[in-house]
């Protein structure tokens, strides 16, 4: 079949590309009619088959999403122009590099051949913790902190960008990685050196990584394995998905904010079930909202299920680019998306969505989501019935168990819905000017009439980049949020992400002993149990304001729709309608945060605040192509996920005789299976570094310890509100031992399998796997000894995960459960031709061995989306499938030529 690139005029800014309607037309689908989103994966393929005569692409894949039939299975070989990750899941995917760089090393092969092909951004953002706040020198004193706990870490980095050429580093102070690659990084159209122009795609070791989507450039969050793959030039295989339309129409009502919206609509889609799907925002509603409050709706995809949630480029696409990078490539990209089918004119006709959810803006209320999960939204004044009748309710039914229930707030005494911790925190909502000049309004307000903020509210404000610090001094609304202790304790994600630092000792103290469930408020995205604090076990996502407003109040469990949130000192009642800012009065002072001014200001300035991070790279380590380990470091570790690859082993085939290590429910999130952070001293991995002579205060968090496996797989399934069934009545990483019956941790458990060579499995309920896209959830599973998850179901990154570490993900057929089954986890199970069922597309037997005697069975199917996963599985994940790809390759480019064929 034959096809050419289009052409175009050079003063446009590139000659040609790959011609989508072209594409469509030649499967007779006029292309008005695919989704956008939809539209940039076919030019994907279709430039891949103009440009690279190796490429796996066939017409088929072609022909297969220009139907775009929902989730028909099919794996697309993308091609990936870049990768960007966080410094949390980076450290460990350079580590995975630099470890293969060594076992290529040590087979005889060229450890420089082991160098990524694509450029590769790496933004330090989560390390970041609020040891000091509401004071003027928290910035500085905790980018110090950061620095000294780090600094092993960040000399990796520094080698890590010498020693790959494609690896650019952002430094510690930069801002939050989504944030940048919204406001600076994200180019929307890319042109090659010959001129060949294309989409930007995106692929992000972080599962928000989707905010760009409200920019119009298609992304997503993918394991640190996936990751480490698609930089060295494997192809990146995404399963075609499905898709839904999201029409949004209407107008927000007054008082209602973006957030509420994000939250509204998270909810909206969770009960939807667009698990997996492209999501695509249209209609009236959505082109009227700016590029920030679009990538805060982005952004909260992995909330609500999806790969993406997508908004094509169109005029307001086109202006942010004019303000933020320069008119002439906001020139570019509108000549380009219009000449290839990807400009959305707000007169056109919507594409041919397979199913349309409709969402009416005028329904949106202010609102929160909470106490531990984004998409259990409540409106305001639900917020204190749900969260009384949580308090005596059994952790069994998602209640706090409280000990005295009727304990509350009083002056001087905290009760329980004390609110410890308020932060105005993540890239979700500090990239929306809007709500943050709504927070520095209620700010002045609140300040104007004299109100404070009670002592025992830890508060902090940490944007996702500095341009929103000069727009706040600009608009002197910084001044007003710093008097109530909102002081910007750095630029990073901090509370969103764990890092919230301690909490005054006293009050620490007294929640401890009053066995308080203390509320945190913060304008994150996620509020996972055990998340933002460990001492801490409420936790409210909202806006930037009502963050400010909950401050002020002190406590959750108040109807801020009408009971006072304070008082003046004369005795004054203020409620929340008294401080809350009209639309005239943002608008008032937004010109100058969207202007771009700022945005320049920001990232042209060449001090981030981390001036020492140029002195973090030790004499002589960037020039070395092997990195060079130090035996006695406890941050550094070489990783040992390439000792099955040598050994030549897989760990999903044949499993007899398994135990299961962990049975849990539904919503297992990878926070639970994975903490990221404070390191408790009574935890096992607490007590490991304790005994490797690690003091207390330097444990780090467990993010900063991702690179050591011996921390992580002690942290698995360590959260300490984990409700594992086999340990009932207890939180924590505890399982019960068989057959010995021992309630111990589920590292100790597994240690006395491994030992026994007894397989392990884990059980759980639907949407295993959940939020973040912390490859380590997979990592320290397979560390553990575990060979296979079964579930109800799975979220998409986590089963990639697992799959990437050789581990087989299982669903329960027929909408089984364990319960349903009855199982309780003590039993035996034998796994039946699982390699064969790995290899085709049948369920696999399992025969189930009771206590008492019984034997059962069910089947449950591998969730193995196309050949490529399971060609990975079956290979024992990627780093083995990588290891032996880059040896045959050097063998191959080795081996002697044998002449011409003879006529």
């Amino acid at each position: 079949m034959t096809r050419s690139c289009a052409r175009a005029h050079s003063r446009d800014g590139f000659k040609r590309f790959a011609d989508i309607a072209a594409a469509a037309h030649r499967h007779t689908r006029p292309v008005e009619e695919l989704p956008y989103a939809i539209r940039v994966l076919l030019e994907n393929l279709e430039r891949q088959v103009l440009t690279r005569p190796a490429t796996a692409v066939s017409e088929a894949d072609i022909a297969a999403t220009v139907a775009f039939e929902d989730f028909s299975g099919r794996g697309l070989a993308l091609a990936v122009p870049r990768v960007i990750l966080p410094d949390s899941s980076g450290v460990p995917a350079l580590q995975d590099l630099a470890a293969l760089r060594d076992a290529i090393h040590r087979a005889g092969g060229d450890a420089a051949a082991v160098e990524p092909r694509v450029p590769v951004d790496v933004i330090v953002d989560h390390s970041l913790q609020v040891d000091r706040a509401g004071s003027p020198d928290a910035r500085v004193h905790n980018m110090k902190l950061e620095l000294e706990r780090n600094a092993e870490r960040y000399r990796f980095l520094r080698w890590a960008q010498g020693a790959f050429t494609a690896v650019r580093v952002f430094p510690p102070g930069s801002g939050i990685i989504h944030q940048i690659n919204l406001e600076h990084i994200a180019e929307v159209v890319r042109v090659d050196a010959d001129g060949l122009a294309y989409p930007d795609f995106v692929i992000g070791g972080d599962s928000h990584t989707p905010m760009v989507n409200g920019l119009g450039v298609l992304g997503w969050g993918v394991g640190g394995i996936d990751a480490v793959a698609a930089m060295l030039g494997q192809d990146y295989v995404f399963s075609l998905p499905g898709v839904a339309g999201v029409e949004l129409v209407g107008t927000l009502p007054a008082g209602s904010t973006t957030t509420d919206l994000a939250l509204h609509v998270t909810q909206a889609l969770r009960a939807e079930d667009v698990v997996g799907c492209f999501v695509e925002f249209f209609g009236p509603a959505a082109a009227a909202l700016s590029v920030p409050e679009r990538a805060t709706l982005a952004n909260m995809a992995p909330e609500y299920g999806a790969s993406a949630g997508y908004f094509p480029i169109d005029r307001r696409t086109v202006d942010y680019l004019a303000a933020t990078r320069s008119p002439a490539k906001a020139r570019l990209v509108e000549a380009y998306a219009r000449a290839n089918a990807l400009f959305r004119d707000a007169a056109g006709a919507a594409p041919a969505y397979p199913r349309v959810v409709r969402i009416d803006l005028g329904d949106v209320r202010p609102s929160v989501a909470g106490p531990k999960r984004p998409q259990d939204r409540l409106d305001l004044a639900a917020i204190r019935p749900d969260f009384e009748a949580r308090l005596a309710r059994p952790l069994a039914e998602d209640g706090f168990a409280a000990a005295d229930p009727g304990r509350r707030t009083q002056k001087g005494r905290l009760g329980h819905g004390s609110v410890a911790i308020a932060a105005i925190t993540s890239c979700t909502n500090t990239s929306n000017p809007r709500v943050m000049l709504a927070a520095g309004l209620v700010a002045q307000k609140a300040a104007a009439l004299g109100l404070t903020v009670p002592a025992h509210v830890k508060t902090s404000m940490a944007p996702g980049s500095r341009a929103v610090t000069l727009y706040l001094e600009e608009t002197g609304l910084l001044a007003p949020l710093e008097r109530l202790g909102f002081h910007v304790v750095g630029y990073g994600c901090t509370t969103c992400g764990g890092k919230s630092g301690p909490l005054r000792a006293d009050i620490a103290a007294e929640i401890e002993a009053g066995g308080l469930v203390a509320a945190a408020v913060l304008s994150g995205n996620r509020n996972f149990e055990g998340r933002i604090h460990r001492l801490v076990r409420a936790n409210y996502i909202m806006s930037p304001p009502l963050v400010v407003a909950f401050a002020l109040a002190g406590r959750v469990d108040i109807d801020l729709t009408a009971a006072p949130l304070a008082h003046t000192a004369d005795g004054r009642a203020v409620h929340l309608a008294d401080l809350w800012p009209t639309e005239d009065e943002i608008a008032a002072h937004l010109a100058v945060a969207e202007d771009g001014a700022c945005l320049h200001r920001a990232y042209a300035a060449a001090d981030t605040g981390a001036g020492a991070w140029a002195g973090e790279a030790e004499e002589g380590q960037a020039g070395s192509a092997l990195f060079p380990w130090d035996p006695a470091s406890h941050y550094l570790v070489e990783p040992p996920f390439l000792a099955a690859a040598q050994a030549g082993t897989c760990s999903s085939r044949d499993l007899a005789g398994a135990r299961v290590l962990g049975l849990f429910g539904d919503s297992l999130t990878t926070d639970h299976i994975s903490p990221g952070g404070e390191i408790p001293v009574d935890s096992e991995a607490g007590r490991y570094l304790l005994a490797q002579g690690i003091p207390r205060e330097a444990f780090n968090s467990y993010v900063g310890r991702r690179g050591n496996h011996h921390v992580m797989t002690r942290a698995t399934f360590a959260n300490l509100r984990i409700k594992n069934r086999l340990a009932p009545g207890r939180e924590g990483g505890w399982t019960r031992h068989f057959p010995s019956g021992e309630v111990v941790s589920i590292f100790e458990a597994a240690r006395r399998y491994r030992d026994a060579g007894v397989a392990m499995i884990v059980m759980a309920g639907s949407e295993y796997g959940t939020g973040s896209s912390r490859d380590w959830a997979a990592k320290g599973t397979a560390l553990l000894g575990v060979r296979a998850v079964i579930a109800g179901s799975f979220e998409r990154i986590h089963r990639s995960n697992l799959i990437g570490l050789g581990v087989l993900p299982l669903a329960f057929d027929d909408g089984a459960t364990a319960d349903s089954l009855g199982l309780d986890g003590s039993e035996t199970y034998d796994f039946a031709d699982t390699a064969e069922a790995i290899a085709g597309t049948c369920p696999v037997a399992v025969t189930v061995h009771h206590a008492d005697g019984r034997r059962t069975g069910f089947t449950a199917t591998p969730q193995l989306l196309n050949d490529a996963e399971r060609r990975i599985l079956l290979d024992g994940g990627v780093l083995p499938r990588v290891f032996h790809a880059i040896l045959r390759d050097q063998s191959e480019t080795r081996a002697p030529s044998h002449g011409a064929c003879l006529a």
